[in-house]
């Protein structure tokens, strides 16, 4: 895995550039991130939504820039913007899409329709990664499933693997998180975390490493694992954590946000281009950096 965010951008820029369409753009996080994408030589962005909004916070935020951007005209109907910005998408017209000023809903309704969607995966799922002294970890799924079953996890597993390779890990270590590491009937997600790791050792989610049930300590920590008797080579050593619904991923992202102050990135993938659906309040720099997640897990 990357051992940083500058890592993977760096990376990513010695590829082919990659070309972003900005669901609703007229919002100045996005534009920041469109800017910084431009200036980095990351990626181009085709800017879709209200046009006479958008040029106005190009020229209050980038001057000598305004110019620089394809503008799409939807006015301020975010719906359009939504649909528009995929249909662009499927016409081959951008790689990635990234959500503006819409909601994340709107952006998936539009992604997952059943006729001019993006779908190419029975179960999308958002991965997160964050910038951890040891490197990139992954987080999934704090971001698209509500209360997964055990099939959605298993998808949800393969994905985070995927991308986990895109970032650079061969073999990566996947944790399943429970409330504990003993396999309790009481507790649902520690049976689908037994029946996952036993999937992956016959060899049924290849690629990996998976172990589960785990508490958390017992994944991030050895010593800890050590006492409470965890023998596998994921405990203390875990790339990439699964967690058993959309509440625990949720807070997990945003305390590495907000309480560790990590750099984080995150990519909706099974789809045909990967979405973006950052938090309208995230910065711009984060939301560039979702761009260069994106670019990385395309083929090269």
């Amino acid at each position: 895995m990357y051992k940083d965010f500058n890592e993977m951008v760096a990376s990513v820029k010695q590829g082919r550039r990659g070309t972003v369409i900005i669901a609703a753009a007229q919002t100045e996080s996005v534009l920041d991130a469109a800017i910084l994408a431009h200036q980095e030589n990351l990626a181009n962005c085709l800017l879709v939504g209200d046009k006479a909004q958008i040029q106005a916070l190009l020229q209050k935020l980038a001057p000598g820039q305004t110019f620089d951007f394809e503008i799409v005209d939807t006015g301020s109907d975010l719906v359009q913007a939504t649909k528009l910005s995929v249909q662009l998408a499927r016409e081959g017209k951008g790689d990635i899409i990234l959500k503006g000023k819409a909601d994340s809903g709107q952006v998936l309704r539009a992604a997952l329709d059943k006729e001019q969607g993006l779908r190419v995966s029975e179960v999308i799922s958002d991965v997160l990664a964050y910038e951890h002294p040891e490197g990139l970890k992954l987080l999934s799924d704090g971001g698209v499933n509500l209360a997964p079953d055990l099939n959605e996890k298993v998808a949800i597993v393969k994905n985070a693997v995927q991308v986990a390779h895109s970032l650079g890990s061969p073999v990566p270590k996947v944790a399943l998180l429970t409330a504990v590491e003993t396999v309790n009937p009481k507790m649902p997600a520690t049976l689908d975390a037994a029946i996952i790791s036993r999937m992956n050792a016959r060899n049924q989610i290849p690629g990996c490493i998976v172990e589960g049930p785990l508490a958390f300590d017992n994944a991030v920590d050895s010593e800890a694992a050590r006492i409470k008797g965890v023998e596998s080579p994921v405990a203390g050593n875990a790339e990439v954590f699964i967690v058993p619904n959309i509440e625990a991923g949720n807070i997990f992202g945003k305390m590495l946000t907000y309480y560790c102050n990590y750099r984080v990135a995150h990519v909706v993938v099974g789809t045909s281009a990967p979405i973006l659906i950052p938090s309208r309040a995230d910065r711009g720099e984060l939301k560039m950096l979702c761009m260069a997640m994106a670019l990385a897990c395309m083929p090269r």
